[in-house]
């Protein structure tokens, strides 16, 4: 199974609605030890899951699949991966996070569907 190297520290931005990454970590695609991996710097600026507001009773932008978020938008903003393989890997690392699967589901096919915006913009 995948894996993550270390917690997930942030800290608020003044925007109320992004934040910082403190402390680095690196996501294993595929198997705990795989050399296929994404590294997430120190100062890396994320909004977790870009989830409408309007959704957030149901679906909030942070959860266990925090972690899961931060490695997708550094995906997108990056392009070190294919838009496809990004939305994969978010799927895998949300069930790695202990996601409920038909969360994990609903979350990945929301960037399958919606994600070419972000992509296009690098957010």
């Amino acid at each position: 199974m995948s894996s993550f190297t270390s917690p997930l520290i942030v800290s608020p931005l003044d925007d109320g609605r992004r934040w910082r990454l403190w402390r680095e970590f690196t996501y294993h695609i595929g198997t705990e030890y795989s050399k296929d991996f994404v590294h997430v710097a120190t100062g890396f600026v994320t909004d977790f899951a870009s989830v409408p507001s309007f959704l957030w009773w149901w679906l909030p932008s942070w959860g266990r699949y925090g972690k899961a978020a931060v490695l997708h938008d550094h995906i997108y903003q990056t392009h070190c991966k294919t838009r496809k393989e990004a939305d994969d890997i978010f799927l895998e690392a949300m069930l790695v996070s202990g996601t409920k699967r038909w969360k994990a589901k609903i979350m990945f096919w929301g960037v399958r569907l919606f994600g070419f915006l972000a992509w296009k913009k690098g957010h």
